[in-house]
């Protein structure tokens, strides 16, 4: 169990920092112009850098309380609030009728949640 919440974990925070980084760093024209990036045509710049700021930290609790040892507890509460971020994405991207896209933001979804089901319970930290 702990290592396929490892594997998990790794991949969902790889995503979360490949994503947020893209938003960071990439122009919003760009990202706009970019068959996954449309619907950033409909927030501003600042919102979407802000998304992309959040993703790093996400990418960041998912990992690093493990490996510290400082707060693991975090884990979990990181994978909850990922899922509730994607929540949002799926929202988002059901409403421009970019269903491939809100699959995608569901299989994220449904990750999150083993994780966070995983290090509250049979896999947590704490025993």
């Amino acid at each position: 169990m702990n290592l396929a919440l490892w594997i998990g974990t790794g991949l969902l925070a790889l995503v979360a920092l490949a994503g947020g980084g893209i938003k960071t760093f990439t122009p919003q024209e760009k990202l706009a112009a970019s068959p996954g990036g449309r619907w950033t045509g409909d927030f501003s710049a600042g919102a979407v850098k802000a998304l992309g700021v959040l993703e790093i930290l996400a990418a960041a609790g998912l990992i690093l309380p493990a490996v510290t040892g400082i707060a693991p507890v975090l884990v979990p509460v990181t994978a909850v609030c990922w899922a509730l971020l994607m929540v949002g994405a799926m929202i988002t991207h059901v409403r421009r009728g970019e269903f491939p896209f809100a699959v995608l933001n569901l299989v994220y979804l449904v990750l999150a949640a083993f994780i966070a089901w995983g290090r509250f319970g049979p896999g947590s930290f704490g025993g």
